[in-house]
């Protein structure tokens, strides 16, 4: 009878304190912190671990100075298996839809001028993006009440096309938002890039700064609080995607913390690539603070996490070097390319809260079940019993047990990426997660590209045992027949599920993979 009279002791607290708060705190807030660019590796956070499952320390997490998401993580859960697409666009449309990037089918990232689907793409690949009318997940709610807050880079369709304006998709703000996803200048003095030879690259509705000293990064945080505040103020439950456009190149050093890495011996680049993490993360910091001061911590929930692999310049895309000690880095089809960070807490914490009564995330735990970003439309969908049209397909999952630190068994243990194009750094690959296996299919292993020609010495397939070797260093695809070929054959069931487009030979006909 004890546990049952505890419980019920607290149901009645918590209903108490619900009754007595404003109205904003009827309904939880949600924010969305997207970093462009950041990989599992780019913070001073251990999201990896030992084989006994404790977060452990790599030379990279030393380097770098993330204090705010240590803050974060000390009071929420961190995800050391968490999955996006390989690159920008596609991760950015499946957190607005649910959906994998193979569903959706903007499977590359969109160049905001022409169609860059590159030699042997699939022709009908969704290269417009979202178009105004698609079910986002700020549309639905927006329908639900909620104030929905767009900050920062959009880069969910080119120019000239629907999408290109978040305020069609669902938003009821804008800050900041275009066609594209590398600003043209981080530097208020350069009116981030207005006037430059990077004016196609502009970022919009920032005029007030123009010609201070006002970093980009802190500009975008300045309106964030001020839209938040004005939700708040109007007794508005707000849905804040504030997607900073660092610390996507170009590399540009942000002078407040330039000293941090002067004596370095790592190149510029490097050590401006650290000023943009750390400016990011003070970005972070600095709305946590402005949630409290609005007295609205409690009721806030936070998602932090990365688009893709971190891009930071240190060694080329398939080497251990930027996100080390894992392989590979964005574009790739290695862990490095599409492994990135992942935190989930309440702004502030207090378990008589009646929202974190009902989501009670642990302070500090390491949740090392495999999630991906398709995840987050439906975990925030159903947090807020807020529905989706029955025929808008979803491949994503709640994550509401593995944000309490429990196991999940329903939730797969899988994450399909797949990416039809030959203009990044992976040449047409696909490559699925199905429990401690993965296999890589590279449908054109020898085409050339920038930096010369990709060759795989083993053909078409790579196999890896991510229990055994995580860092995908041995290639079991000849050894493991048997394992290549079920893996493969999971993985052509996926495709076709998600009625997948591939590339294709001179004569038009599609490269689908094949099961050895």
């Amino acid at each position: 009878m004890k546990p049952l009279f505890q419980f019920l002791s607290l149901l009645l607290l918590a209903i108490s304190v619900s009754a007595s708060e404003p109205t904003t705190a009827t309904r939880p807030n949600i924010v969305v912190f997207l970093v462009d660019d950041m990989g599992v590796m780019d913070t001073s956070v251990p999201f990896l671990t030992d084989d006994a499952g404790n977060p452990q320390r790599y030379p990279l997490n030393d380097w770098y100075r993330t204090p705010s998401m240590e803050r974060l993580a000390a009071q929420g859960i961190r995800f050391n298996q968490f999955y996006a697409m390989s690159v920008c666009s596609p991760t950015r449309i499946s957190i607005m839809t649910g959906q994998n990037a193979a569903r959706h089918r903007a499977t590359n990232w969109i160049n905001p001028r022409s169609n860059n689907g590159g030699r042997n793409g699939p022709p009908n690949w969704n290269w417009a993006g979202l178009r105004k009318g698609d079910v986002t997940l700020p549309g639905l709610l927006t329908d639900a009440g909620y104030r929905t807050i767009h900050v920062g880079k959009g880069h969910f369709g080119p120019e000239k096309h629907e999408g290109a304006e978040p305020l069609n998709l669902g938003f009821e703000v804008n800050v900041a938002g275009a066609s594209f996803g590398a600003p043209g200048s981080y530097y208020g003095k350069e009116n981030y890039g207005h006037g430059t030879r990077r004016s196609h690259h502009a970022v919009p509705h920032l005029e007030d700064y123009h010609g201070t000293d006002t970093f980009l990064s802190e500009a975008l945080t300045i309106e964030a609080k001020k839209r938040v505040t004005a939700a708040v103020k109007d007794e508005k439950p707000f849905y804040l995607y504030f997607a900073h456009y660092a610390v996507h190149a170009p590399f540009h050093s942000d002078a407040r913390f330039a000293r941090n890495y002067a004596d370095s011996d790592k190149s510029k680049s490097a050590q401006a690539f650290a000023t943009l993490i750390e400016g990011m993360d003070k970005s972070l910091g600095d709305m946590l603070d402005h949630f409290e001061d609005l007295g609205v911590a409690e009721n806030t929930l936070v998602l932090f996490l990365g688009d893709n692999g971190s891009d930071g310049p240190l060694g080329q895309q398939h080497a251990v070097a930027c996100a080390a000690p894992l392989r590979g880095k964005k574009g790739a089809h290695y862990e490095g390319g599409m492994r990135v960070p992942f935190i989930a807490a309440w702004a502030k914490s207090s378990p008589l809260n009646i929202h974190q009564a009902a989501l009670s995330i642990p302070s500090g735990k390491v949740q090392s079940q495999i999630a991906s970003v398709n995840d987050l439309f439906p975990t925030i969908l159903s947090l807020l019993e807020v529905s989706s049209p029955d025929d808008h397909k979803v491949d994503g999952w709640p994550l509401q047990k593995l944000l309490m630190g429990q196991a999940d068994q329903r939730h797969p243990e899988e994450f399909l990426m797949h990416y039809p194009h030959g203009t990044h750094r992976s040449n047409y690959f696909t490559s699925w997660r199905d429990g401690d296996w993965k296999v890589v299919y590279h449908a054109l292993p020898h085409i050339p590209t920038t930096g010369g020609h990709i060759q795989f010495k083993d053909g078409h397939y790579e196999l890896f045992n991510l229990a055994d070797d995580p860092f995908e260093s041995t290639n079991l695809a000849k050894t493991e027949p048997q394992k290549l070929k079920s893996m493969m054959q999971g993985m052509v069931k996926a495709l076709d599920q998600h009625d997948a487009v591939y590339p294709v030979d001179s004569n038009g006909n599609e490269l689908k993979p094949v099961v050895p």
